[in-house]
């Protein structure tokens, strides 16, 4: 069992108050108190500084907890492995984005899941950085991520599941869907519905206009969602045009319900990976997982083809 001292640390930053803390853990103010005072002792530094009702962590602090919520999440996922094990079971937490959400990745971990009765998968939708951060803290087993691991981030690997690009998204009623490309003229003159201005999607769109000298300030937007499916819809209603990976795309294409163009001039490529940590211990899954991803979008791209 994780230190009490571990626990009354890491309720307290979470609740920033001593009392409210204690209520949550069903102990009294003075115990929280004084387990908080044991663990600096021990650890010889300050971890919070004391305010008007409210904590604040220092530096120090802060690390702490960085440390503590991966103890703390690595003996909640011992436990389930444990009580897994008794039932012959393997329980498998991926982060995905929602990108991801949107594109192959969920209908194939749904696929694997039906493939292996004794695999029990939960899917966490969430920022990249999130994702990053639940990693390193073992709250996740895995995550599928647009773009290659950043620099410091030494515990974690990768393994590539996708070329993706960017393209642009019509409605086939848009006088666009009967081109091969569309310039960035043309573009320029349709109304446009982006992603938020923080998304990947559209840093890279941004990026590769500036590398064309281009800026996305001469462009008609008339709407940043965040939800994928929401900007589908609404081009499918001939209400806009937008800037998706092509992944995202493939259903509505594969059905006729949608049209897909490269941008002149525009080569808007961007890796998807799988990211784990080194000490990861079920690499078998990582390589079914690409094989069964691979092997669905070649039939998607397979179909896709014969319709057109």
């Amino acid at each position: 069992m994780l230190d009490v001292k571990v626990l009354s640390f890491l309720e307290a930053a979470e609740k920033k108050n001593f009392t409210q803390a204690a209520k949550a853990l069903s102990l009294t103010q003075p115990a929280v108190s004084h387990h908080i005072s044991q663990l600096e002792q021990e650890l010889g530094t300050a971890l919070f500084i004391r305010g008007k009702g409210r904590l604040k962590l220092t530096e120090s602090g802060e690390t702490v907890l960085r440390y503590a919520r991966q103890m703390h999440s690595i003996y909640e996922r011992m436990l389930i492995t444990l009580s897994d094990q008794e039932k012959n079971l393997t329980r498998l937490r991926i982060g995905i984005t929602h990108t991801a959400e949107s594109n192959l990745v969920a209908e194939v971990l749904a696929k694997y899941g039906n493939e292996n009765p004794g695999i029990v998968i939960t899917i966490i939708t969430h920022s990249i950085k999130k994702l990053y951060n639940m990693l390193e803290n073992y709250e996740l087993d895995l995550a599928i991520v647009e773009g290659a691991v950043p620099d410091g981030k030494q515990s974690l690997n990768s393994l590539l599941l996708d070329t993706d690009f960017l393209v642009c998204a019509a409605c086939n009623d848009n006088p666009l869907s009967r081109r091969a490309m569309v310039t960035i003229r043309e573009l320029k003159k349709e109304r446009m519905i982006l992603r938020l201005p923080k998304s990947g999607t559209v840093n890279l769109f941004v990026t590769c206009l500036e590398t064309i000298h281009e800026s996305i300030d001469d462009f008609n937007i008339i709407l940043e969602v965040d939800n994928i499916a929401t900007i589908k819809d609404l081009i499918r209603k001939n209400l806009g045009v937008s800037i998706l990976p092509q992944s995202t795309c493939m259903d509505e294409v594969r059905k006729g319900k949608m049209t897909i163009l490269p941008i002149e001039n525009m080569s808007m490529a961007r890796e998807t990976n799988i990211i784990y940590q080194k000490d990861f211990s079920h690499l078998e899954v990582l390589h079914e997982l690409t094989g069964l991803y691979r092997r669905t979008a070649r039939k998607i791209i397979s179909h896709t083809r014969s319709r057109l």
